[in-house]
């Protein structure tokens, strides 16, 4: 077989040629891995390009982010290269391929990489070694027009810090709450941002209970109206949407109680784990946080008031139902126990049958008895 076969369609490369490709191709996969692509595809790591994890990748030193783009690995570089400096690194739904890179580079845990790619954790605060691993709900309300039996109220999803001494890595699973403006704002609070990765961990937390209260809020206004709806006089709100409320409101808790532990880890007065200023931040989220969680709890007291009111609607306009039937059921046995007697085939009957004005007679008995207890069982609501 000679150095080159000729294939149809396409030239197949053997021996030296074959070394040099792998030779190329092997850096340029590994640089793939980085950055989050695949072979033949671009990524450029603070823009989040098609293909790539990295939605940002920015180094930090004294407050102040630094020009340039970085890839995760030359950005750790840089700062452990500097006094006061440290790495933000965003991403977005990575796969396991990715993260298990990324994990590599700053020493990450191998069952904190595990929930960062699975995305089904509570909050949570847990250490492994100097690397904190921070779990939130993320919410976001759903706007809809009417509230029906399958209507999506509260999205959720999650996200996930690593914070270490030099870094701080956020992975975001779903839509509900984006960090481009987090780190927009945070960039102009060079004051705050200076405090380290740890004042990230503050700003990123901040925008998700705010959003908890957003959501909080919203909700209310969906329960004034399910309240009103079964309240009302012509009340016809069916038990589904109560229930599917309450599917939605039960959601929401599970993202936002949780979160009351790692605060209170947090914000403890002989916690080491936060700057002291840092701290005084987090109190203040831990507040917000105390606040929607009674707020949640609230709702939910409600929400059962209501279901049992519209229960006990329900029964009632069943019981209505009964007495109408049942009475209209006395009026025709009145007409059907008189037709039955004079009915009957006897050869000896009342004299009336023979009589002229016989059925007349019968007829208007039978009506004047018809009226008397159609306005008995009005006098008595039946009716």
């Amino acid at each position: 077989m000679s150095e080159h076969e000729t294939v149809p369609g396409r030239t197949r490369s053997t021996g030296v040629n074959k070394s040099l490709s792998r030779a190329w191709t092997a850096p340029v996969r590994a640089m793939n891995r980085f950055l989050g692509t695949t072979d033949g595809q671009s990524g450029d790591a603070r823009g989040g390009s098609i293909g790539t994890a990295v939605v940002d990748c920015g180094v930090y030193v004294d407050g102040k982010r630094q020009p340039g783009v970085f890839t995760p690995d030359e950005a750790l570089r840089e700062t452990r290269a500097r006094d006061n400096a440290f790495v933000w690194l965003g991403l977005h739904e990575p796969s396991q391929v990715e993260m298990s890179a990324i994990a590599r580079t700053y020493g990450l845990h191998e069952l904190a990489v595990e929930d960062a790619v699975k995305a089904e954790q509570r909050p949570k605060l847990e250490q492994f070694g100097a690397v904190h691993f921070l779990v939130l709900r993320t919410a976001r309300y759903v706007p809809h027009t009417t509230l029906t039996e399958t209507s999506q109220i509260v999205e959720t999803g999650q996200m996930m810090l690593f914070i270490g001494e030099r870094f701080v890595i956020t992975v975001r699973h779903g839509d509900a709450t984006k960090l481009a403006p987090v780190r927009a704002d945070l960039e102009e609070r060079g004051a705050l941002l200076e405090q380290g990765p740890w004042a990230v961990a503050y700003a990123v937390t901040d925008r998700v209970v705010d959003a908890y209260v957003e959501v909080a809020d919203q909700v209310e206004v969906d329960l004034d109206i399910l309240e009103e709806g079964v309240f009302s006089r012509d009340s016809v709100g069916p038990v589904q949407q109560i229930y599917q409320m309450k599917r939605e409101l039960v959601e929401f808790r599970r993202a936002v109680t949780p979160l009351q532990r790692p605060l209170a880890t947090i914000t403890a007065p002989q916690s080491r784990l936060v700057p002291k200023e840092i701290r005084r931040y987090f109190r203040d989220v831990q507040d917000h946080l105390t606040r929607t969680v009674e707020q949640v709890s609230s709702y939910d007291d409600l929400l059962n008031s209501i279901l049992q009111a519209r229960l006990a609607q329900v029964t009632v306009d069943q019981n209505n139902d009964m007495r109408k039937i049942a009475a209209w059921a006395g009026i025709s046995a009145v007409w059907t126990a008189i037709a039955g007697v004079y009915g009957m085939n006897f050869v000896h009957m009342p004299p009336e049958i023979r009589w002229r004005y016989g059925f007349p007679v019968v007829m208007a008995v039978m009506l004047v008895i018809t009226v008397l207890l159609y306005r008995a069982f009005r006098r008595n609501g039946w009716l």
